[in-house]
């Protein structure tokens, strides 16, 4: 009994001090993130950061961070920030958000409310920690911005990454999405448009040219080098939009590559991306035009089915070209 009471004493012992040195190790590391991020000239700051969860969990909490890269224009503001991990597991990480948060681009300023956001990471064990796996879920979401309050019944991402390579699995579910919709709006095929969509999903495959690790914040972003889209799909009332094909990048950030585009009333897409600022305004009658020539010859000029293809410089839609491509880059 003496000797049994003995091992339990040591073992004990053992596994305290393994505690507290990956409790001291996890504060060092989240210490060194921030100091690493300030001297390249971020804005990284944290009112208080505290480890507990003996025996066998750490869990850290970031009270009042802050986090903003001058050189994106992101910054991030929140009330606190929680940490959690296996003390004998330590590359499987919960996050969890609080109640509030601030993201504010160059260009605007959202106030993000939610009733429960929480993620669950899985890294490789190698010193950058290359994510393997990860799922981000929110209920009661709400985004409030210059045009108005997004609201979402809840949100599910994940995110996975695909065997010998730097490609990942993307899945977004969004139930009860409801955008803000502008005073006033008349669509043209008469009616109104429900408060919330019935379905937004999307399935894709992303390839980038390097992995998601660490470095992702604290060198340069993996940019996309591959886009490939099974399905994503919207339907609002009378509106129903799909799309699904395959773009390819160069390093420039320029796209090449199909996507199909089907779309029901999709005049009414276009009057409602008009009114909410969804398109550049020296697109609107370029793309109608050429949506309207393009319906005429399908024989339903309520519905499209139409290749968009994007040729590194310019997009056509069909046969006709409607404008310049966009830059693919993660800033």
């Amino acid at each position: 009994m003496k000797r049994l009471l003995a091992v339990i004493v040591i073992a004990a012992a053992l596994w305290s001090g393994y505690w507290y040195i990956a409790q001291r190790g996890a504060r060092a590391g989240i210490e060194s993130w921030f100091d690493a991020r300030r001297a390249e000239g971020w804005q990284a700051e944290y009112k208080e950061l505290a480890t507990q969860g003996f025996p066998n969990r750490i869990d850290t909490t970031l009270t009042d961070p802050v986090l903003a890269d001058p050189e994106s224009g992101l910054a991030w503001t929140a009330p606190m920030f929680k940490l959690f991990a296996l003390s004998y597991q330590p590359n499987h990480i919960i996050a969890v958000w609080p109640e509030t948060q601030v993201l504010s681009t160059p260009t605007a300023r959202y106030e993000i409310s939610s009733a429960d956001m929480r993620a669950s990471l899985v890294m490789q064990p190698a010193p950058q920690l290359p994510l393997e796996r990860a799922n981000l879920i929110s209920d009661a979401l709400a985004i409030e911005g210059p045009g108005g309050t997004t609201t979402m019944e809840g949100l599910q991402i994940a995110i996975l990454r695909q065997e010998g390579g730097e490609s990942y699995h993307l899945g977004l579910n969004a139930d009860g999405y409801a955008p803000p919709l502008p005073r006033g709006l008349t669509l043209r095929t008469g009616g109104t448009l429900p408060q919330k969509l019935s379905s937004l999903r999307a399935d894709l495959e992303l390839g980038f040219d390097k992995p998601i690790d660490l470095t992702a914040l604290s060198e340069a972003r993996p940019q996309p080098r591959r886009i490939k889209v099974t399905l994503a799909e919207a339907k609002w009332g009378q509106l129903e939009l799909a799309l699904a094909g395959t773009l390819d990048i160069d390093d420039l950030g320029r796209p090449k590559g199909q996507i199909t585009i089907k779309a029901r009333n999709w005049r009414d897409m276009l009057e409602l991306a008009r009114q909410m600022d969804l398109l550049p305004a020296e697109w609107l009658n370029p793309v109608e035009q050429a949506l309207g020539l393009a319906a005429q010859l399908n024989g339903n000029t309520r519905t499209l089915d139409l290749p968009l293809t994007f040729n590194r410089t310019t997009i056509s839609l069909g046969p006709i070209p409607i404008g310049p491509a966009p830059i693919i880059r993660l800033r």
